[in-house]
């Protein structure tokens, strides 16, 4: 359990020499409620309290820079990770990344991200697990084990209601109750019974006319109430939103510093004004001091290790291996794959040269390498290797990073950092950076804060002759100059666009230049706050500055007609299509869930389809999207974003070096007027009600009868497996005897894979309306061809209950006396056997 008061004063008062005053002591408890700067907490070394590093995220360490900062490994995002429906495997990821985020310097990771795939167009929905909230409860639990076998904190995230980027910090959540149980704090109560997270982080959004940050009833009754939970609860970035209330509610530690809401004099205030009591500054106070505790220790005088690069051959395995389990067959017709025995293979795509690698925002990191479709593939074929682009599928121009060079011939740009807002003087800091990716949110000189302007320049030189194309963005004023003439004027810019979460519209403009002829480009920007009327909102003339700069030469090729005529040519064509970190990211939604952009990709598919038969369609993406050509594809794989050796895992597949074995943990609909949130997303007058209840993901299609594109669960293998008939060790469940069921599998095929064998309970009659079935256990198997092993499906009490709210003052869990059958298949709707037992007498619970 946290630390008592008493612990809090004894642990300050023996780290000094003298007895300190009531106010010294609330002094000192206040200073701790805040984060010292954006990463990290408040150090009082005179008391021997150290300050932690936190540091995203869910699929790798990224350390203090959003971009430009410290290589770090790069594991596939959340939603491939739960592809693989290996706990085991999970567990590992988690170990490994324990120790990239003490390679970081860092005590906190905030990961995992446990929020509900909601909808197919949540921005977030790549970095999170699943629509079905007990196979994200059982992950994110491995994950948090792993974590934490290393001594570091695991943050889960993001606490309650995060299912849209769309007015993430103003819209409210309306979730009646018994979802809100069943679904939507289910992964995180699975989490913290079986894995107890050190720490959890809250939403931007309201939950039910409340920001999630003062919500008492889910952080206070619930949380720390009934599930007894221990840990520190923090704000998500500038996710508090007063002084008094998020720390009544139990709100912790407000991120980041310097605070906002919690300086000393506010605090005081609200303390002597019956707002807060002294007990609740001493509580929270207490929970930071025992996180510090856990992670760096008390009495730690050690300086922060510096950010180091720990690139070893057991993480690239583990990423690789990771990556291959996580890859998701959904069509195979005619034996297209796996690729043998041909000589000439096409590989034709917007994605093919790019490494996709990951989603935007928080998950984003700087890999310690990238392995694009094209290095994986030719690093695994002997033949003929051809290759089309196809097409043009960026959100935004291109970053123009490879066309610029500085004074010494270094790729990227030279950025002069000067003190005030109007570029006087000589620059106080200057550094070089690589891309043209220049947000400056957390990587602004403290030098040089908290007004400053800068100047970017470097030298453009193109590739070709043509009309190219500039582009820029800028959060706050900003302007580009060619040649010492202004080029683009950005400055009193009004539009805010989706780029750098708060950044001015893509402001783009052609000029015509020629190949070889070098150009030099200056960029003049503030961290002045755009647009000028968010001041009297925000209270504050300067926030975070920063620019991106894109390039991109005319095409004169007619890509549709390059790409047929490379499919026609070749054996085999492989087409490699999708999303990437621009049209997926935290900090906004999809618009549709069709491949981008206007139609452009699936022309591909089409025409390449046409050309040759045998083409195999992969798409990479952490959502599913629309296939008007699904029927015409003899062979489909769901690639998602496989970090930093996805081309290598892609071409092990491609090639049959190992079969794939991943399986859908959320549905693909045909339509996105099918999805169960359509008709209530994002909401409408900042209000989002989740009017589906509890049919979310498959509950909705299977009560509605709807035939999605592909069902939850699904996924194939290059073999075939058999299901024997299950056997159960008891027949009646209870409050303390759960049930063991074994069911024999076999691999009927020629090739060695893994099957995920799923059970679904469905209660026979209940009083109340429920899903036609629930996922409630699976287990995953590697069989050798002609193998057959047992697999076993572990059912207890929470694998039947449903909570109802008319028992007590707040309702309880129930399992109603009665039959339930257990739905044993390959997916949830590919049922292979099912077996029944019964509840002999109806039992409650609360945790």
């Amino acid at each position: 359990m946290s630390f008592s008061f008493a612990f809090v004063i004894l642990q300050m008062l023996s780290c000094g020499r003298h007895w300190m005053s009531f106010q010294q002591r609330l002094t000192l408890q206040i200073s701790l409620l805040a984060a010292a700067d954006f990463w990290r907490t408040m150090p009082i070394p005179e008391k021997g309290i150290p300050s932690i590093k936190t540091t995203d995220g869910p699929n790798g360490a990224r350390g203090e820079f959003f971009t430009n900062g410290t290589p770090a490994a790069l594991f596939p995002c959340g939603i491939s990770m739960a592809s693989t429906w290996n706990l085991d495997l999970m567990e590992e990821i988690g170990r490994r990344l324990g120790d990239e985020t003490k390679a970081r310097g860092a005590e906190v990771l905030l990961a995992p991200t446990v929020c509900m795939h909601r909808s197919p167009l949540g921005g977030r929905n790549f970095e999170s697990y699943s629509e079905d909230p007990f196979l994200t409860g059982k992950l994110a639990a491995s994950y948090i084990r792993g974590l934490q076998s290393k001594g570091v904190a695991a943050t889960i995230k993001h606490f309650l209601g995060n299912e849209q980027e769309t007015e993430r910090q103003a819209y409210d959540a309306v979730i009646a109750e018994r979802p809100l149980r069943e679904i939507y704090l289910k992964p995180f109560e699975i989490a913290v019974r079986e894995a107890q997270p050190w720490a959890l982080m809250t939403a931007y959004n309201l939950v039910n006319g409340t920001h999630a940050d003062e919500h008492l009833h889910t952080l206070k009754e619930i949380l720390r109430g009934e599930w007894k939970w221990d840990g520190l609860v923090m704000s998500d970035w500038t996710g508090t939103y007063a002084v008094a209330a998020s720390i009544k509610a139990g709100v912790d530690l407000e991120m980041p510093g310097p605070s906002k809401w919690r300086k000393l004099d506010q605090v005081k205030e609200a303390l002597d004004d019956g707002e807060l009591t002294h007990e609740e500054i001493e509580r929270a106070a207490g929970n930071v001091l025992y996180l510090v505790d856990r992670t760096r220790g008390l009495g730690n005088h050690k300086p922060e290790e510096p950010e180091l690069s720990i690139d070893t051959v057991e993480t690239r395995d583990l990423i690789r291996q990771t990556g291959i389990q996580g890859l998701t067959l959904l069509k195979n017709e005619k034996n297209v794959l796996p690729i043998k025995d041909v000589k000439k293979v096409a590989l034709i795509g917007p994605n093919v040269k790019r490494a996709i690698v990951h989603g935007g925002g928080s998950a984003g990191l700087r890999p310690y390498y990238k392995i694009s479709p094209w290095d994986g593939v030719r690093s695994r074929f002997d033949g003929e290797l051809t290759f089309a682009q196809g097409c043009d599928s960026t959100k935004w121009m291109p970053l123009a990073s490879p066309y610029c060079t500085v004074a010494d011939g270094q790729q990227g740009v030279r950025l002069e950092y000067y003190r005030g807002d109007r570029f006087k003087g000589e620059p106080a800091v200057i550094q070089h950076k690589a891309s043209t990716d220049l947000w400056l949110w957390d990587s602004a000189p403290k030098d040089v804060l908290p007004d400053y302007s800068f100047k970017v320049k470097t030298t453009v030189t193109p590739k070709s002759s043509g009309n190219h194309v500039f582009s820029f963005a800028s959060v706050g004023p900003g302007r580009m100059f060619l040649n010492g003439e202004l080029f683009i004027d950005n400055w009193d810019w009004t539009e805010e666009g989706e780029a750098m979460f708060s950044a001015s519209e893509d402001v783009l403009k052609s000029t015509y230049l020629e190949e070889g002829k070098p150009v030099e480009l200056v960029i003049e920007s503030t961290n002045e706050v755009r647009p000028a009327s968010k001041v009297s909102i925000i209270g504050r003339r300067h926030d975070y500055g920063g620019c991106r700069i894109g390039y991109q030469e005319e095409d004169k090729v007619d890509r549709l007609q390059e790409a047929a005529d490379v499919a026609k040519e070749a054996d085999v064509a492989v087409i490699v299509v999708g999303l990437d970190a621009e049209w997926e990211s935290e900090g906004y939604d999809r618009q549709t869930m069709d491949l981008p952009k206007n139609g452009s990709q699936d022309r591909l598919i089409e025409a390449v389809l046409a050309a040759n038969p045998r083409t195999v369609v992969v798409n990479q993406s952490g959502t599913p999207v629309s296939m008007p050509w699904v029927d015409q594809a003899p062979a489909i794989l769901q690639a998602w974003y496989q970090g930093q050796e996805a081309g290598n895992a892609l071409a092990d597949v491609l090639f049959g070096n190992q079969s794939p074995s991943g399986k859908l943990p959320t549905t693909f609909p045909r339509r996105i007027e099918d999805n169960p949130a359509y008709h209530n997303w994002p909401g409408e007058n900042l209000k989002t009600v989740y009017g589906e209840g509890l049919f979310i993901g498959y509950r909705h299609y299977e009560r509605s009868k709807i035939e999605p594109l592909f069902p939850f669960g699904h996924g194939l293998t290059y073999t075939t497996f058999e299901y024997g008939n299950p056997s159960a060790d008891n027949t009646v469940l209870s409050e303390s005897q759960g049930i063991t069921i074994t069911i024999p599998v076999t691999n009927t095929g020629s090739v060695a894979a893994h099957e995920i064998v799923q059970a679904y309970v469905k209660d026979v009659k209940s009083r109340l309306p429920r899903p036609e079935k629930e996922l409630q256990a699976f287990g995953k198997v590697l069989l050798q061809p002609g193998e057959t092993k047992s697999v076993t499906l572990a059912l207890n009490k929470y694998s039947v209950g449903y909570f109802d709210t008319s028992l007590g003052q707040t309702g309880a869990w129930i399992a109603e006396e009665g039959a339930f059958d257990v739905l044993i298949g390959a997916s949830s709707v590919d049922i292979r056997a099912t077996i029944s037992f019964d509840v002999k007498e109806s039992f409650q619970w609360i945790f």
